[in-house]
């Protein structure tokens, strides 16, 4: 089966301070990955370069076997869904308007929604769990309600891959799990799912694989119970960590200092 994306030996620099050193991994429809590693590591840019809005970049990137930089940006959000880490509209939109927001890539500059994209977006409120929001204020939700919302707006645009902006960075924990949950969901049920997180744990518990940055270069990438060790979480973070293997699953604890500079 063709790998639904492909970034081969991807090079990115803003002027002359490079930021991603030869990146090549591919992704399998349906599949969640999980993007980790420190801030400033790339991880936005690889979004851009992978949306085809970060400027020029050396390497290629293909969709479903073509490559982006022969597609315009409505043949890109075809096949792309771009869930940001936050979002703040100008005007106050009506949660349904927001969702509609995703047919956008399939309508002309003056060409209205119809009756089956406001059908479509109906049902992918209903899948998220926001149907009963519909003609609220967005701007006026609380942030796990725009972050469900937000992922009713990718569902509706009937692309393959969600491309996801660490989408529980600024939500509580109870949030957190309702939105990783419904990605996980989202996954099995066909959409391949690549979303960066600052928490190694996300990525241990829902996803099938792990992309682990360091220095913009691949530190580890595969199956999230192979690749994330106490080593690499260092290598990554600086940060000494244990990681026990329960009837549960795999948990990553952090040491306090004290007890990190011992052998544990």
């Amino acid at each position: 089966m063709m790998d639904i994306l492909e970034v081969k030996d991807l090079c990115f620099s803003y002027g002359s301070a490079q930021v991603l050193k030869e990146i090549s991994f591919s992704v399998p429809k349906s599949k969640f990955v999980s993007v980790l590693g420190p801030n400033g590591v790339g991880k936005s840019t690889l979004f851009r370069c992978i949306l085809n809005t970060a400027g020029h970049y050396d390497g290629d990137i293909l969709l479903s076997g073509k490559s982006s930089k022969t597609l315009s940006r409505k043949e890109i959000a075809s096949q792309i869904a771009y869930i940001p880490q936050i979002h703040r509209p100008s005007f106050g939109y009506s949660v349904l308007d927001t969702v509609l927001m995703g047919a956008a890539h399939l309508l002309s500059p003056l060409q209205k929604p119809t009756a089956e994209h406001v059908d479509n977006a109906l049902k992918a409120m209903e899948r998220a769990g926001v149907l009963e929001l519909k003609d609220r204020d967005y701007s006026h939700l609380s942030g796990g309600e725009q972050q469900l919302v937000l992922i009713a707006r990718a569902v509706s645009q009937n692309s393959d891959i969600l491309l996801m902006d660490e989408p529980t960075s600024a939500l509580d924990y109870g949030n957190q799990i309702m939105i990783l949950e419904l990605i996980r969901q989202l996954s099995e049920e066909g959409f391949t799912v690549i979303m960066s997180t600052h928490n190694p744990q996300h990525a241990l518990t829902y996803a099938d694989r792990v992309l682990a940055l360091k220095g913009g270069s691949i530190a580890a990438y595969g199956e999230p119970a192979d690749k994330i060790s106490e080593k690499l979480l260092y290598e990554l973070y600086g940060v000494r960590t244990v990681i026990a293997d329960t009837g549960y699953g795999r948990f990553i604890t952090p040491l306090r200092k004290e007890k990190s500079e011992h052998d544990v």
